[in-house]
Parts: C-alpha cells; structure tokens; sequence
C-alpha cells in the first residue's frame, strides 16, 4: 500500500512538470516559426527574473497577487464551486483598500490593518453573493461570478469617479502613507524594487487554506459537500450555508490580492477601461497547482516568473511578449490534457512499475 501511494505521489508530480516542459518546448518551436532564437529567448527571460535584486524583487511583487487569486480559485474548487469571480473579487477588494487608505487618516497601526480587513471582507462578500445566488436561488455560480465581474468593474470605476477621483487623471487620490504596507528598507535592499508585507499576507494565507480544509470540522463539511451534496444533506450538514462559506473564503482571499496591490505597490487605484486579469490568471494557477495550497505557490511563482521576464524576452531577444501567453497557454493546456501528458510518461511508468515489482 505504501508503494502505491509513493507511485501515485510520483506521478501526480511527474503531470505537471511535464505539462510545463512541453508547453515551453511548444513556446520554442512558435519562436522557431516566426524567426526568433528560442536559447536566447529563454535565456533572456531567467535573466530578466535573476539578473539583478531590482528584477528579482519585482517578479516577487508579480508573484504574490497570483497567488491570492490561485488559492482563492483553488478554494471554491476544492469544495465544488467553480469560482470564475476572483477578478471581481480582486477589484473589490482593490476599491475596500483605497476607500479606507484615502478617506480615513489613523495612526499606521490602524489605518493599514484596517484598509486590509475591509478590502478582504468587501471580496469574501462579493465572492458570498454569488454562492448566496447558487445556494438559496440554485444560480448556477459559473454564470453569476462572470457577471459579478463586470459589476465590480463597473462599479469600482463609478466609487473612484464619484468620490476619490484626482482631479485632472484617470486614477484615485494617493492612499495615506500609514494606510502603505510597503517595506521601504527592503525596496531599498532590492534596488527600489516595490517590496511589501503582501508577500507574507500571502504566505500566511497559504497555511490558512489548507488548516481551514484539513484540519478543521468546517473544512471537513466544505470538503464533504463539495464532494457529495446529498450525502452532506443526508449527514445532517447545511449545504447551504458550506455553499456561501466558500465562496466567501474564496472571495476574501482573492480580495487580499487587490488589497495588496493597491497598499503595496502601487497606493492608489486607476478608472480601468478593463479588468486587471489577475483573477482569471488565478484560474490556470489553481489547475497548474493541482488545487493544492503547495501546488499553488509554486505555479504562482511559475507563472509570476514568465510574465515578469518576458520583458527580458522582448529587449533582449526581440521576441514579442505575447509569445510567452502562448507559452502560458500551452502549459495550461497540456495540464488540461492529461491523456497527452500521461501518454509522452507512458515508458516512464512501465519501466517504474517493473522497478516497484522487482
């Protein structure tokens, strides 16, 4: 039995990995068509990421609202909502922190906690909309998160105009410094590199999902129903109220993602002509990372990684940038497709099961 889970660990890990080195192997031979160098391409691309501490700090900063998103889709996945909302969510949370960050003035230990608070729980609240809407009106959620998307943008884009607009731009007034959770020592280490506590809010938020869902009575109800409504039912569960649960949780989470941008990068939110992208980013970082906290960070930093370097791609190796979508694209459907993947690993299986017999 022991052998088998080991086999299995194995192979669930061998997917992915694979799935990422066909989708940058498929990104080489696009590069090849058009006429670019795919070595130096990719060469430029782990220069752009490691070359400096200014460039390795940004892609940090690129990183680290990925994997709020992530978590927040992988959250709803894990307990059978498909969560398509964390973009919304995300502005919501982007519009919570400015309202607080430029209308309050408090002392620092105040104003950032709170800005933080209040940007997280308008997220988790857009994001219970919709399992309200699932859960007590049997709305499918897939349908109302997309549409609660563009309210969000929409909405966020009339608060700015009407209320926190600076005069003669297309962007709110400047947040407080005390409402900021920049790390200015740490910028300063990085060569001025936007560095904030976000990093760790995210990190935290990590360890938060999976206690949440493994090592609580709550997440074990969460679990269930996503797994098994009626036999949640049947157990005496209130699938209603799970339903709402997770899509709040979910929506917090990706909320802190546009939370942490607006107090620690940037510190004020512009009239957006489009969505961010951030939250639909999150949807291929939760199927990258197979769903799992662990698995998220690490597609998080995949995927921070290759957006932030394909500038180095661009200068360096004259490759356009929205090669390395293709790139993304790639990766996500080879994840998508596991039969391709499982059928390149088939030999590496066969000869791993004879080595597990012998």
């Amino acid at each position: 039995m022991n052998k088998l889970i080991k086999i299995m660990t194995k192979e669930s890990a061998l997917v992915p990995v694979t799935a990422i080195v066909m989708g940058l192997l498929f990104g080489a031979l696009v590069m090849l068509a058009g006429g670019y160098n795919p070595i130096t391409a990719y060469t430029a691309l782990v220069g752009k990421v490691f070359g400096n501490p200014y460039d390795f700090g940004e892609t940090i900063r690129e990183i680290t609202p990925l994997i709020l998103t992530g978590l927040s889709v992988a959250f709803a996945f894990r307990t059978g909502l498909f969560n398509i909302g964390a973009e919304g969510q995300f502005i919501a949370g982007m519009t919570g922190a400015t309202l607080i960050g430029v209308k309050l003035d408090l002392p620092w230990f105040i104003h950032a906690p709170l800005a933080i608070v209040v940007g997280a729980l308008l997220g988790g609240l857009w994001g219970a909309l919709a399992g309200y809407l699932k859960a007590k009106r049997g709305v499918n959620e897939v349908i109302t998160t997309i549409m609660l998307n563009w309210i969000a943008l929409f909405l966020s884009n009339y608060i700015l105009n009407q209320f926190l607009l600076q005069p003669g731009q297309q962007r709110s007034v400047m947040i407080h410094d005390s409402a900021s959770i920049s790390i200015g020592w740490l910028s300063e280490l990085m060569s001025n590199a936007r560095m904030h506590w976000g990093t760790l809010i995210a990190m935290a938020a990590t360890a938060v999902f999976y206690i949440i869902l493994w090592k609580t009575k709550q997440g074990y109800e969460l679990r269930a129903v996503g797994l098994n409504p009626d036999a949640a039912r049947y157990a005496g569960m209130n699938v209603s109220g799970s339903v709402i649960k997770a899509m709040f949780i979910g929506g917090v989470f990706a909320g802190l993602a546009g939370v942490v941008e607006v107090l620690g990068v940037f510190h004020y939110e512009v009239v957006m002509a489009a969505s961010p992208g951030y939250g639909f980013d999150g949807i291929a970082v939760s199927l990258l990372g197979g769903n799992n906290p662990i698995g998220v960070v690490l597609a998080a930093i995949l995927f921070g990684s290759l957006t932030y370097g394909s500038a180095g791609m661009s200068f360096a190796a004259d490759v356009p940038p929205e090669i390395i979508r293709v790139v993304i694209g790639s990766v996500i459907f080879f994840v998508a497709a596991h039969g391709i993947v499982r059928y390149v690993l088939k030999p590496v299986y066969a000869k791993r099961k004879k080595e597990e017999a012998a």
